[in-house]
């Protein structure tokens, strides 16, 4: 029960943290989706004509909601559990009867949480520019849910291992940001030349971004079961990682 109490306020903590501030963490999320289903999906999808059978702008819809999710868990986590180091606030958690599970829990589930939010939001702004009707809510809300888990874990590596403010900047901008654009949001991989086609297979948001397609318009570029288990894989890593660098103190007891 002590356990449960000790979850639930990190979680509550971390909730209230980017609600509080709604402005700065669900507005602009909302704004930058207008653009790109008004740029993209308006005015050049009128050009592209259609993908797979699918328009262009219900190609993409599903891609730009996900890659919303993978931002904003990541960035929720890495700037929440930074900030707790920075503060000094992390050392009431070592000292409290806290198992590291818990603290690794409560703040990847406020990371979870934030993603699906903001994944919501750019949903319902879409459909100011597209009539999707989801083919298998199951497959989408499972690869959203575990698509922000992963994230939300990768962030929290990041805030263990950072030293400075711009520590918590390199990732998201040189390598998730590259990442999510060229994990197929925009186009199809069939649509590459052969050999970008297969150094494309070797980004794992390719197969979460389809997978998720799948979910929304019954269209994918990869094995849907094989993008389960990479991310599934990629969580089951990720938490033993965070886990073992808590235990250790990496980055935190120095």
């Amino acid at each position: 029960m002590n356990y449960w109490i000790a979850f639930r306020t990190i979680v509550i903590k971390e909730t209230y943290r980017f609600i509080r501030i709604w402005p700065q963490t669900l507005l602009p999320p909302a704004i930058t989706t207008a653009l790109y289903f008004l740029i993209f999906g308006k005015l050049i999808g009128a050009r592209i004509g259609t993908i797979h059978g699918a328009s262009y702008m219900d190609y993409i819809v599903p891609g730009v909601i996900l890659m919303s999710v993978i931002s904003h868990a990541y960035s929720n986590v890495v700037s929440s559990f930074y900030s707790t180091k920075f503060q000094r606030n992390i050392e009431e958690l070592l000292v409290a009867p806290v198992p590291n599970w818990v603290i690794l829990g409560g703040y990847v589930s406020g990371g979870i949480f934030r993603g699906l939010l903001v994944g919501l939001v750019v949903a319902l702004i879409s459909l100011l520019f597209a009539d999707i009707v989801v083919r298998n809510a199951v497959i989408a809300i499972a690869i959203a849910m575990l698509t922000a888990t992963v994230f939300s874990l990768a962030g929290f590596i990041n805030a263990v291992l950072a030293e400075s403010f711009d520590d918590i900047s390199i990732i998201p901008n040189f390598v998730l940001t590259p990442l999510s654009y060229l994990g197929g949001v925009f186009y199809s991989v069939g649509m590459l030349p052969g050999i970008w086609q297969t150094i494309s297979l070797a980004n794992p948001i390719l197969y979460m971004i389809n997978a998720f397609r799948y979910g929304f318009i019954g269209v994918t570029d990869v094995d849907i079961q094989f993008a389960f288990l990479i991310t599934g894989g990629f969580i089951i890593v990720l938490t033993g990682l965070s886990l073992v660098m808590l235990h250790k103190g990496v980055g935190i007891k120095n």
